[in-house]
């Protein structure tokens, strides 16, 4: 995997490398940085030759912290991603790793208060949920960010929904 500066980025391949290699899950050090300390849902996304090879998230904390956090969200990016085959030990020198750190998710009131060059976006409907990070390439506009969620959270056209945005660190 390629090196990076961010401790998360770091630990996100870490934690890859030693899972794929040895099924084994990497333990974050009892001293963390106060950068691992809080709580927050996190994204780790994973790509080989700029196409995107996995990418699994929460959207709120489950963990104790943010290494926490990570770590689990590795793993799944690199091997439950149900739209790509797990990360084999060939393809590790070829990834590319990014991590989000997402703050807490605030309703809003309509399109107006979106922008998916800043803001990720949560569309719930009843017990469905679709999700999408904020300033992905190829996404320019509210209404391909919303149809995106809508079809990633299986809510139809006509299905009203509640409208949340959240904003990202992007560590690479």
């Amino acid at each position: 995997m390629k090196t990076s500066s961010s401790p998360l980025v770091k630990l996100a391949a870490d934690t890859i490398e030693l899972y794929i290699k040895s099924g084994r899950r990497l333990v974050p050090d009892k001293e963390i940085t106060e950068e691992f300390k809080g709580e927050s849902g996190t994204f780790v996304s994973i790509k080989k030759g700029g196409h995107l090879r996995g990418c699994i998230g929460t959207f709120a904390p489950t963990m104790p912290n943010i290494a926490e956090e990570v770590v689990s969200n590795a793993i799944s990016a690199a091997t439950r991603d149900p739209r790509f085959p797990p990360v084999t030990e060939s393809e590790l020198d070829h990834l590319d790793i990014s991590v989000d750190v997402l703050t807490p998710p605030e309703k809003v009131k309509g399109k107006e208060d979106l922008d998916p060059k800043c803001y990720g976006l949560i569309l719930k409907s009843g017990y469905r949920r679709g999700l999408l990070l904020p300033d992905l390439e190829g996404i320019d506009t509210v209404e391909e960010q919303i149809a995106i969620c809508r079809q990633k959270g299986g809510i139809a056209p006509y299905d009203s929904v509640e409208l949340f945005r959240f904003e990202v660190k992007r560590y690479r």
